[in-house]
């Protein structure tokens, strides 16, 4: 969907050549630097799940995978979610650390539903647009 997408290689690329400079005429810390890209990430990250909500007409949020163990990710979007009148269901460390657990219960249910993929014809690219899959076993 338009406007949910997040890139942050430009982001990424423009620290890495800036960093140097700071960091060797005293300007700012790594600790500087590095709270202030993790802000700006999360920033976005917020604002796109917000944007999502409000797409979907809904006020609670879910954070899962291994970027939803941080704390300050997890206040941030519970401060979203508190001020859209929703609450935010932040999981247990055990359950947000790999995504190929969820992955595998997608995979489930598709076989499940009677999705069959042939081994040989099967592809992944980092690429892939999730908003852009059959979801057989919700129809």
């Amino acid at each position: 969907t338009k406007g949910m997408d997040v890139s942050f290689s430009g982001l990424l690329t423009h620290i890495e050549q800036r960093a140097p400079k700071l960091l060797a005429d005293g300007s700012y810390t790594r600790e500087d630097l590095c709270m202030s890209l993790q802000e700006t990430i999360f920033a976005m990250l917020v604002e796109v799940t917000e944007r999502a909500m409000a797409h979907c007409d809904r006020n609670d949020a879910l954070l899962v995978g291994g970027v939803g163990c941080n704390k300050r990710l997890q206040a941030m979007m519970a401060n979203m979610a508190r001020n859209r009148g929703g609450t935010l269901c932040a999981m247990d460390a055990n359950y947000c650390i790999d995504n190929g657990a969820m992955i595998a219960q997608a995979g489930i249910f598709a076989f499940q539903h009677g999705y069959r993929t042939d081994p040989n014809g099967a592809d992944t690219s980092q690429r892939f647009r999730t908003d852009a899959v059959d979801i057989i076993w919700r129809r």
